[in-house]
């Protein structure tokens, strides 16, 4: 069964372009590590501090293994430092999703 995480991050508005290069960075590590990343979404109009990411995987096992490597990475290692020192997300939430299939 596809698992699919559904990442809502709650950023600092006046940061949003740092943020930008933040979630373009995953553009390819993600796949890189084992994720299956449908993409990244930020604030365009209206509310100014929330974005979005969907990344999807096999299984729930899956999602752990890619966990791992991505921890082992040097280029995530890098990017969560970067968000880390720049105080880029100020919440992050993360909500596990299967289709509903017919």
């Amino acid at each position: 069964m596809t698992i699919t995480v559904f990442i809502r991050y709650q950023i600092d508005p006046f940061k949003r372009a740092m943020f930008e290069r933040y979630a373009s960075n995953w553009l390819t590590i993600i796949p890189k590590c084992g994720g299956d990343l449908i993409g990244y979404w930020m604030p365009h109009e209206g509310t100014s501090n929330i974005a979005f990411a969907l990344i999807s995987f096999d299984s729930l096992g899956a999602y752990e293994s890619y966990r791992a490597r991505l921890r082992a990475d040097e280029e995530g290692a890098a990017n969560f430092d970067f968000a880390e020192q720049n105080k880029l997300s100020l919440a992050e939430e993360r909500t596990f999703l299967r289709q509903v299939v017919k």
